[in-house]
């Protein structure tokens, strides 16, 4: 591996179709120290087998999940496919460990294994490739710790109870890739409108969450949107949900003032630029403004603007507002905002829209 270059892994889902092909072919008399398996863009793909061994009335086969250099909590796992004959088809149902779904919105229906689409096409197709003409095959997906490691992800938030979910549109994991943040919010908003709900609190990270908590929103209808505001509002459209109480820390929303609605710093940060307009716009001298621009946090910002006689109530409402304007005009005025800005030193720094909840 080249020096400073992150080690990518594999799937939960790209587990369980080697282990799948793997215990079929343990069926067969072929035991195998390594399985390949093609993955959904069409490249082949090697794992190595953790073990195989005959169980009651089939065969089973293990193989470790490794995510590479990413930080996920289902590396070290084992996901486990037992494998028997049946007359015709090939059948794949959830065992210990693997999560079922209990609420609407999701990939897979209520009641069923949360097996996800993508993974279990690509099981299906692993076994297809040794599956012999005129024989079915019933796969019982188990992950051993499951349903304990489980209650670290996002699945309770998501309806899914007793376990993990197989998980994985590329079959490969990339360190730090946003792929998998995108979906849970996708996940979130989507659980949210099918339940009905028609009102959200997105927020951009646990500091929000926990202020949110305790102005007294409820907890489940809160969503985690990270950087990215603007893909959480336009989920919120295709979703038709009408209302967005928007909270955050002024450093974050700040930007969102700016009508930056990516808020990675690698990709924009003009906090102390914007910041230093609204300073500017209530009347601070130029001296203030210049220091403004050379500060690196937005707590020493306030401190300026206290030092110059300025209410930061006052401040942070003509601020929110702001951010109100932008995000109305993101979503073409479709649904309806109220924005609430904080400060982890000062707590509440401003509001504005009414939040009709």
């Amino acid at each position: 591996m080249e020096e400073g270059k992150l080690r990518c892994g594999y799937t939960t889902g790209s587990c369980a179709a080697a282990a799948a092909k793997g215990s079929v072919l343990f069926l067969l008399g072929v035991p195998s120290e390594t399985v390949a398996i093609t993955l959904p863009g069409g490249e082949s793909f090697t794992l190595p087998v953790a073990w195989q061994e005959w169980q009651q009335d089939g065969a089973c086969t293990a193989i470790e999940k490794d995510g590479g250099d990413d930080p996920d909590v289902t590396s070290g796992l084992l996901v486990l496919v037992h494998a028997r004959w049946e007359k015709s088809g090939i059948t794949v149902q959830g065992g210990p460990g693997v999560g079922v779904v209990t609420k609407p919105g999701l990939a897979v229906p209520p009641g069923e294994a949360a097996i996800n689409p993508v993974p279990r096409k690509m099981i299906q197709t692993a076994v297809q490739q040794v599956c012999p003409k005129g024989l079915g095959v019933k796969l019982t997906v188990s992950i051993p710790g499951g349903e304990r490691i489980a209650q670290k992800t996002f699945n309770p938030r998501l309806g899914i109870v007793g376990g993990l979910s197989v998980l994985g549109t590329t079959g490969i994991v990339v360190p730090r890739s946003i792929e998998g943040f995108l979906g849970t919010i996708a996940a979130e908003l989507s659980v949210l409108a099918h339940q009905g709900i028609d009102a959200v609190v997105l927020t951009p990270g646990n500091y929000g969450r926990q202020y949110a908590r305790g102005k007294g929103f409820p907890e489940e209808m809160v969503v985690t949107y990270g950087n990215f505001l603007g893909f959480a509002l336009e989920r919120v459209l295709a979703l038709k949900i009408e209302r967005v109480h928007l909270i955050g820390e002024l450093g974050k929303m700040v930007k969102v003032a700016g009508g930056i609605f990516l808020t990675d710093s690698r990709v924009a940060d003009a906090r102390m630029e914007i910041l230093a307009a609204f300073a500017a716009f209530f009347g601070v001298r130029q001296t203030t403004v210049e220091r403004i621009l050379h500060s690196s946090l937005t707590e020493e910002v306030l401190e300026y603007l206290e030092g110059e006689g300025i209410s930061l109530p006052e401040f942070g409402n003509v601020v929110a507002e702001r951010v109100r304007k932008r995000v109305l005009e993101y979503t073409q005025g479709r649904i309806r905002v109220a924005v609430e800005l904080f400060s982890l030193k000062r707590g509440f720094l401003g509001k504005a829209g009414e939040s009709s909840w």
